[in-house]
């Protein structure tokens, strides 16, 4: 429902205002030239929020049908809500749970207080081991080869993302923000629980559980990661915290070379369009099945997103700003137009 300019409600952002502009700009294309002059396919799926699931076997099943020269999607938000952002891949996810099961029930912390083990306190200092108080990661497996200096180059051009106040001093000392974000690992404690936090009582819980995610980039080996995590946890003393990977929301980390040709054609024409070069991005801070088309597909990926970081994506007051839809249509009619004219050296 538009509001104060704007239209607001679930995935106005994420995703459906994102892929409704490049189908306008598709259609501006053809209603003026008659043709695209390029052939497009459109792969339209609905699962990312939940690890695409079916869509790498669709992919692997039909790769004679899906071949292609790159690929071209939309999602995320830029970095600022002036400037187009190209990125080229997504930092990889993977969520699992840290558990301490010690016993059935609860038993009255009076009566059994510094004789029972409380496991939500194991389960906590297991965690402060992972990381440092500023929330650098102490597992050597997680920190990654491939923060290069040409890829530091790039970063460093970029702007900080608009949205909540960061803090400077969280994350990885030597890094700058940008590197931390596009360049690095990060590890979240999502939620955790141990007793009833609702109804807090006087017992010490029989157990304790934390939903935990570790964002990476390329240069961590995602095959390792869990039994990485479970070997630092034996060497500091904690057997008797279970890791168990969730079913779901796992992605691999992917980045495409910027040094591409369509990379340059591509940004070309945005500037051409707008008159300003966009930002150039390695890869999203979030996690998309990019994998899928760079590594099953043997395509370059490159995304231009349609949104910015103050949309609130996932919540009531999603939204999507008219001035960054209206100046996005313009950049993809443009992009299209600018592909049907000529190929690639």
């Amino acid at each position: 429902m538009p509001r104060g300019g704007s239209p607001f409600g679930r995935g106005t952002a994420d995703n459906k205002g994102q892929h409704l502009i490049n189908l306008l700009a598709l259609e501006c294309v053809l209603a003026a030239r008659g043709r695209l002059g390029f052939n497009a396919m459109w792969l339209i799926e609905m699962g990312e929020e939940t690890g695409s699931p079916g869509l790498y076997e669709f992919c692997q099943d039909n790769k004679a049908l899906l071949a292609a020269d790159l690929l071209i999607a939309s999602d995320g938000p830029r970095m600022t809500p002036d400037v187009p952002l190209v990125f080229l891949g997504a930092r990889g996810a993977i969520n699992f749970r840290l558990a301490v099961e010690l016993r059935e029930g609860a038993h009255h912390s009076g009566n059994w207080g510094g004789l029972l083990a409380d496991p939500a306190v194991i389960l906590a200092q297991a965690l402060a081991t992972i990381t440092d108080r500023r929330g650098q990661v102490r597992v050597p497996e997680w920190r990654p080869t491939s923060l290069t200096p040409d890829i530091r180059a790039l970063l460093a051009r970029l702007p900080l993302p608009v949205g909540p106040q960061i803090d400077l001093d969280w994350g990885e000392d030597s890094l700058t923000p940008q590197e931390r974000v596009f360049g690095w690992n990060s590890f979240a404690v999502l939620a955790m629980e141990s007793g009833v936090p609702a109804a807090p009582v006087n017992a010490i819980s029989g157990h304790a559980r934390a939903t935990c995610q570790l964002r990476f980039v390329t240069g961590t080996d995602h095959l390792d990661i869990l039994s990485a995590l479970r070997r630092h946890l034996d060497a500091e003393g904690f057997e008797q915290v279970r890791v168990e990977p969730e079913d779901s929301g796992f992605f691999p980390a992917t980045r495409s070379d910027p040094d591409n040709p369509w990379v340059a054609r591509v940004v070309a024409s945005l500037e051409r369009t707008t008159g300003t070069a966009p930002h150039l991005a390695p890869n999203l801070g979030g996690s998309l099945p990019n994998h899928v088309f760079l590594d099953t597909l043997g395509l370059p990926t490159i995304w231009i997103p349609h949104s910015y970081g103050g949309c609130n994506q996932h919540a009531p007051d999603e939204h999507m700003l008219i001035p960054v839809a209206r100046q996005a249509l313009g950049l993809m009619a443009g992009l299209y137009w600018d592909l049907g004219e000529s190929s690639p050296e």
